[in-house]
């Protein structure tokens, strides 16, 4: 438990910093310690969005809401997944 809490410190720290990559590294590694614990999925799929990573946002937020049907945060940041695949979707059309 101890190696989770700090693993999950270090990734809100490398959000802080805008380092969204190494973020999400940090918060892969928890889940492998804990994959009930919804924060780490909501907060990996900040980062996702934060990387154009709209799929893997989605999927975190999916997630979540099995375990937590009302969890507002993976309802609002599927939300703006989604919104991201529809933009992405509609300029490829444009090509």
């Amino acid at each position: 438990m101890e190696k989770f809490k700090r693993l999950k410190n270090e990734g809100n720290d490398f959000v802080k910093m805008g380092e969204y990559e190494e973020a999400a590294n940090k918060y892969s590694e928890c889940m492998k310690l804990n994959t009930e614990e919804c924060t780490v999925y909501t907060n990996r799929a900040l980062c996702y969005l934060k990387l154009y990573k709209y799929e893997e946002a989605k999927q975190d937020c999916d997630h979540v809401l099995q375990i937590e049907d009302c969890n507002i945060k993976a309802f609002y940041r599927r939300a703006l997944a989604y919104k991201g695949l529809q933009v992405r979707k509609k300029n490829m059309a444009d090509i």
